[in-house]
């Protein structure tokens, strides 16, 4: 599983028009979905979202996590971060779940994420969504399980 976290001072996803999610400061997180991940991988990915310390302390230092600073969360699904980008000039998809089965890891990993935080919006997975960031910093960080 990888998830890409933005630091931002607010964000908003849209479908059709229609806002569906949006936050003020907190995490922007696109997540990618492979084959090989699991719900111990989704759990073991929530919990380093919730803990991975990306804001600034009183001393300017990135010690805070998003739950330190009662940050907001906003989850969206991205099949092409689970690309295969090592060969050539055009992504592989091999490497990613099918998308029924990557619905319902997302659909997991989305409430448990609800269940730990304090503010956790989301897009539409499948869907063709506008997302829109002020990013602060820029701040941006790959992580993967």
């Amino acid at each position: 599983m990888k998830a890409l976290l933005q630091r931002v001072s607010s964000s908003k996803v849209e479908v059709e028009g229609r806002v569906v999610g949006q936050i003020n400061k907190g995490l922007l997180v696109f997540i990618g979905i492979e084959k090989k991940d699991d719900i111990i991988s989704s759990d073991k990915m929530v919990k380093k979202i919730l803990s991975y310390r990306v804001f600034s302390d009183l001393d300017d230092k990135m010690n805070l996590s998003v739950g330190d600073i009662n940050g907001d969360l906003l989850i969206i699904s991205q099949f092409t971060l689970a690309a295969d980008t090592k060969n050539g000039t055009r992504a592989g998809f091999s490497t990613a779940m099918p998308p029924t089965d990557a619905e319902n890891l997302y659909n997991y990993f989305l409430e448990k994420t609800k269940s730990m935080a304090t503010v956790t919006e989301s897009g539409i997975f499948g869907a063709d969504m506008k997302v829109s960031l002020v990013n602060d910093g820029p701040v941006t960080f790959l992580l993967e399980t």
